[in-house]
């Protein structure tokens, strides 16, 4: 799967927030479907966020936050991002890859 297309069509036809603090706030809330996660992400964060939210499917993307947010048409570094409605998008098809 390409994950930079599958991104443009999903911030262009569904709901998706940028950053940590949003990842958090979202999966608090309960509506997280999917955590992307930079490769370079703190591990710190990483484990935090699977302690408290375990059910949230999580995928660390190869591409690092400088990356992930050009893939994202942000211009700035992009560590987390939290899917809430992946529109035409096939992102919510994505397995969690981590332990």
């Amino acid at each position: 799967m390409d994950i930079s297309r599958q991104l443009k069509n999903a911030i262009a036809t569904g709901n998706l927030r940028f950053g940590q603090r949003q990842a958090l706030a979202a999966c608090a809330l309960g509506e997280a479907k999917l955590v992307i996660l930079a490769a370079n992400c703190p591990t710190e964060f990483t484990d935090d966020l699977h302690a408290r939210h375990p059910e949230v499917t999580k995928f660390r993307a190869v591409m690092v936050n400088r990356e992930l947010g050009i893939a994202c048409g942000k211009p700035f570094s992009v560590s987390t991002i939290t899917i809430i409605d992946a529109g035409e998008s096939d992102l919510l098809t994505l397995e969690s890859n981590l332990e």
